[in-house]
């Protein structure tokens, strides 16, 4: 089937009502794309913000009269007017493969890969992570997730109680269990991911233990990663220092460069902080708890 997509120029105040009417005129997809390169780093705890210029785009069988659609939006949106966009045909394609083709299995150094399911592991005898892009993040693409991993790479784990505080797809934590930890617990706020890591730690045939923040049992660990944000990183310091055992290391991430100093510092009360390991403009951080 061909396809053709209206991109309308919209603001965070009207692209929400701007996309159910594209709906409402058929629309088979509605997608939202930042139109001015404005990165939202840390957003608000239950809130969705949009960029300040944010494009709205709708795809539309290639068949479907233009001047209908407009004449229709025209409507819906009096006595406000439509806003200004542009009409391009899009190529007739197997999304499927093309998105698939997208993936391929990373290496993160030495022993540890991740790989989608539909890619043989590369490297025999390797710690494979058998990991599919999904709804809840972290495929290691990310540069804060590359921290982690590069770290857990050269880690001893084995035989130790591990906390991924923040476990998103449960992609570290995952990798602490194939490195031989003899207990993984995963702590996310939304209830998603937590089933998303379920999900990845049984076809990685490993077992996770995961809990919302307010349900996780109060247990002590050998090292606890939290690869969140900045904001909430420095509010939980004194919870996560309660949670890491005397001697144990934190690895922090999700850090941009210029927040690296006010978080090192956040944790300083209870850990010996090294200096940070940058990685494009995010930085990973590693504290040893006094």
């Amino acid at each position: 089937m061909a396809w053709i997509q209206f991109i309308f120029g919209s603001t965070p105040d009207d692209a929400e009502a701007l996309s159910d009417h594209l709906l409402e005129c058929g629309a088979s997809a509605v997608t939202f794309q930042d139109n001015e390169d404005q990165p939202i780093y840390e957003p608000e705890i239950g809130t969705t913000p949009l960029w300040a210029a944010t494009n709205v785009i709708a795809l539309f069988d290639a068949t479907t009269d233009v001047d209908i659609i407009i004449s229709m939006l025209t409507s819906m949106m009096a006595p406000a007017p439509v806003p200004n966009y542009r009409i391009e045909a899009v190529e007739d394609k197997d999304w499927v493969r093309e998105w698939m083709d997208n993936f391929h299995p990373m290496s993160f150094g030495e022993r540890l890969w991740i790989c989608p399911s539909w890619h043989t592991p590369p490297q025999e005898g390797a710690v494979n992570i058998m990991l599919d892009p999904g709804l809840a993040f972290g495929t290691g693409t990310h540069p804060t997730t590359a921290l982690c991993l590069n770290w857990l790479d050269q880690a001893d784990v084995k035989d130790k109680i591990v906390i991924d505080y923040g476990c998103g797809s449960g992609i570290l934590a995952i990798a602490a269990a194939l490195l031989g930890a003899k207990k993984v617990i995963g702590v996310d706020t939304d209830p998603q991911a937590l089933e998303a890591t379920q999900a990845n730690a049984e076809r990685n045939g490993v077992v996770i233990d995961t809990y919302l923040p307010d349900d996780c049992p109060a247990e002590t660990c050998d090292l606890l990663l939290a690869n969140i944000l900045a904001g909430p990183l420095q509010s939980l310091s004194e919870h996560l220092a309660g949670l890491t055992k005397s001697g144990a290391p934190i690895v922090l991430s999700g850090i941009l460069d210029v927040q690296a100093q006010d978080v090192s510092e956040s944790y300083q009360p209870w850990f010996d902080m090294e200096a940070p390991i940058l990685k494009d403009e995010w930085v990973r951080l590693v504290g040893q708890k006094r």
